[in-house]
């Protein structure tokens, strides 16, 4: 039996912000689209990982009122998931990410005690995004 990562979901507030952020600053690309009930859902991918998807997302899509609202709390806080992503070159990845509308900075491209040299920003939506040396 083999199994597999498929998607990966990620709330944003703003979908038009997360998008801008993910398919024009990273580079990821749209894969599908979904409205209903007044929300979307955003599907991108990576080129070089096209079988695993990030799934864009409101807080309330799909979701009771008190659910929607307590996920919404969360991601106002910056209290969500990590997003790990890594890059042939941090330095011109990071220069791209650093000047994206709606991105923060929190670390810059430094060598970590672990191993890895990475760096941190928040997406539009508050999420933390880490992107390390591949």
């Amino acid at each position: 039996m083999t199994v597999s990562i498929s998607a990966v979901h990620v709330i944003v507030d703003d979908p038009e912000a997360a998008l801008a952020f993910y398919r024009d600053t990273l580079g990821l690309t749209v894969r599908n689209e979904v409205a209903h009930d007044g929300f979307r859902w955003v599907t991108l991918a990576t080129d070089s990982q096209p079988e695993i998807q990030i799934v864009l997302s409101q807080p309330h899509a799909g979701r009771s009122k008190e659910d929607g609202d307590a996920i919404a709390a969360l991601l106002a806080k910056g209290e969500l998931r990590t997003l790990h992503f890594s890059t042939e070159d941090l330095d011109a990845t990071f220069e791209k990410v650093a000047a994206a509308p709606g991105a923060e900075v929190l670390q810059e491209p430094v060598s970590q005690p672990w191993g890895a040299r990475d760096a941190a920003v928040r997406d539009p939506a508050g999420n933390l995004v880490r992107i390390e040396q591949a």
